[in-house]
């Protein structure tokens, strides 16, 4: 089999309101899409509630297919702009399933039902049968274009709605839209105003141009308000604006759309479909989709017996190799921070969630796709420079939407450039990089720390316990950049504040805990209260000092340590979508597993990474056990599948676990990588991992290791990395 024949992009496609838990699931998607592409065209299944991609495997119906998709997202989403929808008679002039934009003339609208046992996707591909009408609907993709093959029956009153004023979690301002024989273009208009990210609060603007033809001929009137327009209109501009094109499938029952997208202008659009998809072969188009994705995969490949592990590997693979997503145009062309068109030496980027995303997903592209790593980081000090303030935390379309908290972009830069990820403006970027953490906030730099005597004076947020520790975080991964250039003042009064964390331990509840302005803790019943956390409690928040992990353990106690870690463990079920324990749904306890070894006890390590990766990752719509995150859920299980995990940034260590496969070979990139032993990294088990899970030697290119973990530079190295297993403890 190819490795392709293993993604299921069903996985994890559970959203908002499944009935289970509050906080909904993986919140995939399961369109076509293509490596890092532009265009991820996939099926809607509703404009409502926090289903940030559209689609909910939960629901029955489907309202259209759009263009642009998040992946893994929560904050109700955005994009989705472009929808189309097949139809065959008369229907209503809304979806019927869109709660953001009112419904006030009809009562089904243009939505169908369809069954899950008629649904296909793969990677590049996706096909649903719709019941109401009788047509089935595939798709696929290049880079920046999507093709759509709709199968009608034969009808004389066959449709197709193209949906322009749709947005995730909103809807777009301005349409603006010209029909030319069997063109169609126009550009989509979307600012804070109409919702989007956070239902607006995220700040997102952006304006998505759009070239398509279709098939055949057709006619058409533009409709409004869900009114339909005098005929012969063929240029308009408006604040809800649809089409509605007529078709007779008498005879040609088969209609095709090919589409190319852009964020320039409508000549970038033109451009992208002419050099990527120039006819309505879609069958060549979806054989390129998928040797695209075999290419891609082939940076961490695996063999193995057991069907389950490799289907949740490659898609696992495939959701990390989706973003951070090109923001430029064949021609290389993109808007820069300002709005004005430039190109660079690097691919623009977009699409960072920073907060989740460096802690697992960062750490596998420095091995497995620098590249990509190295045009993030010039993409986020591009935002940076332009906006005069700290790099972007969570960033989209340019726009940092300052969702969660922390410093990630310095965290994701200090890391890469101690990793040898270094082509950018290393000066500027540590100025910026000092200038956020020092809070600074003139005419020339604004940082977004606080700027309160507390945190300045003391390194401490008030009433903020995740925002304290996040920045300590930062401040250590900054320390080691310092050091790196030279600059060993700098070096030495960051260290200084990253070691203030124990401050924040609570001899009283034995735990970490929010101090309020004079610096008292605030009272709580429980560590697991999540006063002062962020999407976590007390408990999980308190485990906090990736950079430091023995010296944390000598705040807790060391016996109480391991106590308290093996509860953390035991307590929880992996499965579920929250914990109040050991919580692998969200970011903050990602990588404790690797404690262990940092602690000296590998074995526990090896056990409980078993545990999380068999327990917290299953087949099916419900297989990802909370928000996939852009990639990151994904990246831990891929990362800890290989043999090891960073379990902090600026720590050039990755901690080793056992293989969940017999062998697997890595990729590695002569440009950021030395090889200087191989091009690729390949990683042996004498035995069977699945029945023999524990390590009892380590052999690195012969030599036999006497630690449990690889340097970074070990890994990039490549050569032969042998794990020698056993069965028990």
């Amino acid at each position: 089999m190819k490795r392709t024949d293993y993604i299921d992009p069903i996985i994890g496609t559970v959203g908002d309101e499944q009935g289970e838990s509050y906080h909904g699931g993986g919140k995939t998607h399961p369109g076509a899409a293509y490596p890092f592409g532009m265009v991820q065209l996939s099926p809607d299944t509703t404009t409502s509630g926090d289903n940030g991609t559209g689609y909910n495997y939960c629901q029955s119906t489907i309202e259209g297919f759009s263009f642009n998709h998040m992946s893994g997202i929560g904050w109700y989403g955005d994009l989705g702009n472009l929808q189309i929808m097949p139809t065959v008679g008369k229907t209503d002039l809304r979806s019927g399933s869109n709660a953001e934009v009112p419904f006030t003339k009809g009562n089904e609208g243009w939505k169908s039902k369809f069954s899950h046992e008629n649904e296909v996707a793969r990677a590049g591909y996706y096909s649903v049968f719709l019941d109401r009408y009788g047509i089935k609907c595939e798709s696929t993709v290049s880079l920046h274009t999507g093709l759509l093959r709709f199968t009608y029956p034969k009808s004389r009153e066959s449709h197709i709605i193209f949906n322009f004023s749709r947005r995730i979690a909103g809807h777009s301002d301005m349409q603006r839209v010209t029909v030319n024989g069997r063109k169609i273009e126009g550009e989509i208009i979307c600012t804070p105003k109409g919702g989007g990210f956070g239902r607006g609060a995220g700040g997102i603007g952006y304006k998505l141009c759009f070239s398509l033809e279709v098939s055949c001929g057709f006619t058409y009137r533009f409709f409004e308000n869900e009114e339909l327009l005098p005929e012969g209109v063929s240029d308009f501009e408006g604040k809800d604006l649809h089409l509605l094109a007529d078709f007779d499938t008498q005879k040609n029952r088969e209609i095709s759309i090919r589409c190319g997208i852009s964020y320039v202008d409508i000549e970038g659009a033109r451009n992208n479909l002419s050099a990527e998809c120039p006819d309505f072969d879609f069958d060549a188009l979806y054989k390129k989709a998928d040797t695209a994705w075999e290419n891609a995969l082939g940076c961490a490949t695996v063999e193995g017996e057991n069907e389950t592990d490799l289907t949740v590997f490659y898609t696992c693979l495939y959701h990390a190799l989706l973003d951070p997503r090109t923001a430029v145009d064949n021609d290389g062309r993109y808007v820069n921070p300002q709005g004005e068109i430039c190109k660079a030496s690097y691919t623009h980027r977009t699409m960072f969630s920073g907060w989740d995303v460096y802690r697992s997903e960062f750490p596998l592209l420095t091995i497995i796709d620098p590249v990509s790593v190295n045009d993030e980081i010039n993409s986020l000090l591009n935002i940076a420079i332009a906006k005069k303030s700290s790099l972007p935390r969570w960033e989209l379309m340019g726009i940092d939407s300052g969702c969660m908290v922390g410093d990630p972009g310095l965290i994701v830069l200090a890391d890469a450039y101690l990793k040898g990820i270094d082509s950018f403006d290393v000066q500027r970027a540590y100025k910026i990089c000092k200038d956020s953490a020092l809070s600074v906030s003139s005419e020339d730099f604004k940082s977004f720390r606080p700027k309160c005597p507390q945190y300045t004076k003391d390194a401490f947020v008030p009433h903020g316990l995740s925002d304290t520790l996040e920045y300590l975080l930062a401040d250590y991964a900054l320390a080691q950049f310092a050091k790196k250039l030279g600059k060993n003042e700098d070096y030495e009064y960051f260290m200084s504040r990253a070691s203030t964390y124990k401050n924040n331990f609570n001899k009283e509840t034995g735990f970490m805990g929010a101090r309020d302005e004079k610096g008292d803790f605030v009272p709580v019943k429980s560590e697991y209260e999540g006063y002062g956390c962020v999407e976590s409690n007390i408990f999980q928040q308190s485990w906090f000092v990736p950079y430091n992990v023995v010296g944390l353990s000598e705040l807790f106690g060391k016996e109480r340590t391991v106590i308290l870690l093996e509860r953390l463990f035991e307590k929880a079920d992996f499965s579920r979508l929250w914990n109040e324990d050991y919580n692998h749904s969200n970011e903050p306890c990602h990588n404790i597993t690797h404690y262990f070894n940092i602690l000296g006890l590998p074995k526990r390590t090896q056990y409980w990474t078993r545990r999380v990766q068999k327990e917290a990752y299953r087949l099916g719509a419900f297989g990802f056990c909370g928000n996939e995150d852009v990639g990151q859920l994904s990246a831990w299980y891929v990362l800890s599948a290989l043999g090891f995990a960073q379990a902090c940034m600026g720590d050039d260590k990755y901690y080793i676990n056992t293989p969940l496969f017999k062998s697997a070979r890595v990729r590695l990139n002569p440009r950021f990588h030395s090889c200087s032993v191989s091009a690729e990294l390949i990683i042996e088990c004498d035995k069977d991992p699945l029945t023999s899970p524990y390590i009892s030697a380590i052999y690195l290119n012969g030599k036999k290791i006497h630690r449990y973990y690889l340097t970074y530079g070990e890994i990039t190295s490549g050569g032969n990395l042998k794990f020698i297993l056993c069965e028990d403890n």
